[in-house]
């Protein structure tokens, strides 16, 4: 049964005048001071009286010294009126009732919640305050995270958009397969096409109802090993109704910590028309200027161009089958773990800058685009490399060296790393700093040191690591 609560509501004593009594000054002075955090003793006007301060911090705040100023100037100006109010409503006949504050503190303004009280038939009141900072504080913390929560939820909801418009634009057929049940839970408008079925009358069957009747036992022990393992090869299967042969692979993830498998479906039976142009495309790759280079998963080299056997400065394209492409690129261990971290995650990259060694020990500025594909069930990676060298802006020689831009010192990341940009930029600064330095005090290495903060050995060892011992007068 539903219980029911009744309402809250404020009592008070039902006999005031007799249940405590006439209380001594003394008694009501401790009664008022531990009500609230901090207790004013007003006149009608608001000023201060006394003051009783029980929130250690807030006597370190300046509370206890307001005797004799007003309280009302006391507050931030935005709450002035609100104690003018409350001030008003004490001295008449009017409830009275809680109110939040802002009073002027040197770290900042300190939120306190007041209650004004009329003392009996006398001209002085009472302003009780409460310390709201921590609940202020709270609420702030409420907010933040209130609004963290939205952006979250903002982002998830766009990603949830792009996946599923990927999802249904693809060509490939794809189900999304309960782990524990083996039904379908998702199926693209690809998928439909292929197992020639309406719009949505895949989804809640069992995933081996798609292929030959005699095949449904090797598809559920196909999907079985595809939860053992990620490295799984693709596996040929009838489909049902005889609409042919086509080759299935399925890849474990997690949704709410429940197991689903993804499957890909390609038909075995492709279109002639659709590969009329591989002789050309080969042409057209092993003849262009750009360097073109396809390797497997593990990086190494099954195909190269022309223009990619002349950048690593190689005999043949033989030679370069089945090397790592590591051997050619600068950095292999950073360059080519980034490179490929970027591929699995995003599909492709686009322009990352990096330097290639060539076997005769020439480095060339490249600029390497790419991305990731499927070759007989397995990753493959097709890079395009474009030698920068030539268009890369030429710095005039000077005197002195030209402090550079944000964007010549991004150029810099993919060919240094950024300890070395870093300590780079840290040098011309410091150089810089010396050089102005010396020329704001006539080459005076003494005030020099001094402008600067540092000491005078400390200069002169700075003057000597970046070559201008020799180019100051001196002391004097």
């Amino acid at each position: 049964m539903s219980q029911q609560f009744a309402p809250f509501r404020n009592t008070a004593f039902t006999a005031p005048g007799a249940s405590p009594g006439h209380l001594p000054a003394s008694v009501a002075a401790s009664l008022l001071a531990a009500v609230g955090d901090v207790t004013f003793i007003l006149t009608c006007d608001g000023t201060i009286l006394d003051v009783a301060v029980s929130q250690g911090d807030l006597a370190n705040l300046g509370f206890a010294d307001l005797i004799g100023e007003s309280w009302i100037d006391a507050l931030t100006p935005e709450s002035r009126n609100k104690a003018v109010e409350m001030v008003a409503a004490a001295s008449g006949a009017v409830p009275p009732r809680w109110r939040q504050v802002n009073h002027a503190a040197p770290g900042g303004d300190v939120p306190v919640r007041y209650m004004v009280l009329a003392l009996g038939d006398s001209e002085r009141l009472v302003a009780i305050g409460r310390d709201m900072r921590a609940a202020a504080e709270m609420q702030q913390r409420l907010l933040q995270t209130q609004q963290s929560l939205e952006r979250d939820y903002i982002r998830l909801r766009q990603a949830e958009t792009r996946y599923r418009l990927l999802f249904d634009m693809a060509t490939e057929a794809v189900l999304i397969v309960d782990g524990q049940t083996r039904r379908i839970r998702e199926a693209n408008p690809a998928a439909h096409r292929l197992l020639d079925a309406r719009e949505g009358t895949l989804v809640g069957n069992p995933a081996n109802a798609i292929v030959a009747s005699e095949q449904r036992d090797d598809l559920v022990a196909y999907l079985g090993a595809a939860e053992a393992t990620d490295d799984l090869e693709p596996i040929m299967l009838p489909l049902a109704d005889g609409r042919g042969e086509a080759r299935f692979s399925a890849r474990l993830f997690r949704q709410s910590r429940t197991p689903m498998l993804i499957i890909r479906i390609e038909p075995a039976t492709t279109d002639d028309t659709a590969h009329r142009f591989d002789s050309t495309l080969g042409d057209v790759l092993e003849r262009m200027p750009d360097a073109f280079v396809l390797v497997d998963r593990d990086l190494k080299v099954l195909t190269a161009n022309a223009a990619f056997v002349e950048l690593a400065e190689m005999p043949s394209a033989d030679r370069v089958t089945g090397m790592s492409l590591g051997t050619w690129l600068a950095r292999p261990g950073r360059d080519l773990d980034l490179i490929v971290a970027q591929l699995r995650e995003h599909g492709s990259i686009h322009n990352v800058a990096t330097i290639l060694r060539g076997a005769a020990g020439a480095q060339e500025e490249i600029e390497i685009s790419g991305v990731i594909a499927s070759m007989d069930g397995k990753d493959c990676f097709g890079f395009t490399i474009r030698n920068v060298a030539r268009r890369l802006r030429t710095v005039s020689v000077t005197t002195r060296d030209v402090p550079r831009s944000v964007d010549q010192l991004t150029e810099l990341v993919g060919r240094m790393s950024l300890k070395d940009i870093v300590r780079e930029s840290t040098d011309l600064i410091e150089r810089l700093c010396i050089e102005a330095a010396l020329e704001y005090t006539s080459d005076n290495r003494a005030s020099a040191a001094e402008i600067l903060g540092l000491s005078r050995q400390s200069l002169y060892s700075k003057l000597h690591r970046h070559g201008l011992a020799n180019t100051t007068a001196g002391d004097n």
